[in-house]
């Protein structure tokens, strides 16, 4: 990426959700200059021009260091009922992201590049946390994607309208009552959302799920045999249910908006409509690369947990290449997936380099994540980054103190993102229809995504 502008060109229309130059192919090439050039992700539709600068002085560095590489950012947002259809069409760029939940279903598609020859030259093989890149490996244990980041799920909240509100924004709640609670407070004192969910584009699965989890159960069980059950009818979920029907029905603190998902609910919450959200941990970055969020304004906390098995739920991506690009392209892609995404984890030097370049370009340092390395690797990142971090960390304390305390839970692995897109309509159905069924909801939601599970 030479400028902006020229990431800008490299995008689809505006009507598309992943930017893809219209009409070029994602198997990179020659420049015509000699040199290799290769389509790497980049950001969202709508990042601000300090994230281009950031990316544009990163692709120079690399660029310095592999002269015989071009590369060109192209816009990029993974959403679930479209991805798809950008994967077949082959108008995603070289090197892109995908989430966990999605990796095992596209390798055993054969829609990764197999990089185990390259993650083991590289000699950080046994650096991942097993689990973790478990997610990439295939029967064989070939591996097909570069784990690059990992997150919890967090409450996430306005610490303005708190205030408004007459609650202490250094003391958000700690339990699904107390949120319930300052929800209806902050819509009765502000008029705006006290809390809101995704509903829409899988996203109201993923966060039906993140609730149930919360609140001690489990939408899915591994049999151990390659085959699952669904479990999705539990009290877990009914009570999440009967949260979000409370608060849209009862309290009348959840706001007009019930067709949200990951890109709208950030720019509704970067605005000040909404008191409160759950999402991913690290979220906070895009909330002011992207939408435009005034940090001030921000607070972060561990979700509340309840019942006899509660944890969080957790997921995150990996850096994957194209199974179309040639054998040029896709040395060139992993030189830059190394130098972009992994080194910066496991080097003082490149730690270093790449926070120094992100805070001098006013980007996010030090947002909170969850280690795809060790938990000793991370914490010594964060002490080699330190004088570069930028992020509010106070303002997000009652998340980096209480978050390893709490037990992970991975997200479900089989059918992931078709379960979460049936249970849309469940969450959907409960916010627009006061007098819905929960019990039969849960009921025929159970027995749909069993059928998806048997096939």
């Amino acid at each position: 990426m030479k400028s902006p502008a020229r990431v800008l060109l490299a995008g689809v229309a505006a009507a598309a959700t992943i930017g893809a130059l219209a009409g070029c192919s994602a198997a990179g090439g020659d420049s015509g200059d000699g040199k290799t050039e290769l389509r790497v992700a980049t950001f969202p539709p709508g990042a601000d021009a300090a994230a281009y600068e950031a990316f544009a002085a990163q692709e120079k560095q690399f660029e310095k260091a592999n002269p015989d590489i071009d590369i060109i950012g192209v816009e990029y947002e993974w959403e679930g009922p479209t991805f798809a259809v950008q994967l077949a069409g082959g108008s995603l760029p070289d090197v892109f992201t995908v989430p966990f939940t999605d990796s095992k279903t596209l390798l055993e598609n054969d829609q990764l590049m197999d990089v185990t020859d390259e993650v083991k030259a590289l000699g950080y093989e046994d650096s991942f946390n097993p689990i973790i890149l478990d997610g990439v490996k295939d029967s064989d244990g070939h591996i097909f994607g570069f784990p690059r980041q990992a997150y919890a799920m967090g409450l996430h909240y306005n610490r303005d309208l708190f205030e408004q509100a007459g609650l202490d924004p250094d003391q958000p709640p700690t339990t699904w009552d107390e949120v319930r609670e300052y929800a209806k407070k902050i819509s009765d004192a502000t008029g705006k959302a006290g809390y809101a969910e995704m509903a829409i584009n899988n996203t109201g699965g993923w966060q039906l799920t993140a609730q149930t989890v919360a609140r001690g159960g489990r939408t899915q069980t591994d049999n151990g045999d390659g085959s699952a059950e669904s479990t999705i009818d539990n009290d877990g979920t009914k009570a999440a249910l009967q949260f979000l029907h409370d608060l849209k029905w009862e309290d009348d603190s959840f706001g007009s908006k019930v067709d949200l998902d990951w890109g709208t609910i950030n720019q509704e919450f970067a605005a000040g409509n909404i008191g409160m959200y759950t999402s991913g941990s690290d979220v906070y970055t895009a909330l002011v690369r992207d939408f435009g969020m005034d940090p001030s304004i921000y607070g972060l906390a561990v979700v509340p947990t309840e019942g006899d098995d509660p944890g969080t739920l957790g997921g995150g991506d990996i850096a994957v290449i194209s199974p179309t690009v040639d054998d040029t392209t896709k040395a060139a892609a992993v030189k830059w997936i190394d130098w972009y995404y992994m080194q910066k984890l496991l080097n003082e030097d490149a730690a270093v380099q790449d926070a120094k370049t992100l805070n001098e370009s006013d980007q996010a340092v030090g947002t909170p994540v969850l280690p795809v390395l060790s938990r000793e690797l991370y914490e010594q990142s964060l002490e080699w980054i330190e004088p570069y971090i930028n992020v509010p960390r106070d303002q997000m304390k009652p998340f980096t103190d209480a978050i390893w305390d709490q037990t992970p839970v991975g997200e479900p692995k089989k059918k992931t993102q078709e379960i979460y897109a049936l249970l849309d309509t469940v969450v959907q159905t409960v916010l627009t229809d006061e007098n819905a069924d929960i019990d039969a909801l849960l009921a025929q939601a159970q027995k749909d995504a069993q059928a998806l599970l048997d096939k």
